[in-house]
């Protein structure tokens, strides 16, 4: 009976952060800040429903799995939506007009794919 009540709650909670994924990739004004919104909202939901299914057939192979797949998302999601928008920035995709700080401008040079780090510029 419990286990019902939390698995659902899991499962609308997953849902909800899955639906502020998409209103965020169809709302955020400029790229990097869809990435954020998409992968921050969607891992969280992927992640609830991933535990809803874990508690809902309290299997170890199916908690195994669920588990694994939380995880991969965990580990996968960030580092693809950095990549992504590192090279959405390389390729010159404008910024939304009210971001007030670039801290790559200047450091980047696209001609040798080279970015300077902050400690390079001292020298």
């Amino acid at each position: 009976m419990w286990t019902d009540i939390v698995v659902s709650t899991l499962l609308i909670t997953g849902c909800l952060f899955m639906v502020l994924a998409a209103l965020g990739a169809l709302r955020m004004p400029d790229l990097p800040m869809r990435m954020h919104a998409t992968t921050k909202a969607g891992a969280l939901g992927v992640g609830l429903i991933m535990l809803a299914v874990s508690l809902h057939y309290a299997q170890a192979a199916v908690t195994a799995k669920a588990l694994s797949i939380i995880l991969f998302i965990l580990l996968t999601a960030p580092v693809a939506a950095h990549v992504i928008a590192r090279a959405a920035y390389v390729a010159g995709i404008p910024l939304w007009h009210k971001i007030r700080f670039d801290e790559l401008k200047g450091r980047y040079d696209p001609k040798t794919s080279h970015l300077k780090s902050p400690d390079q510029d001292n020298h």
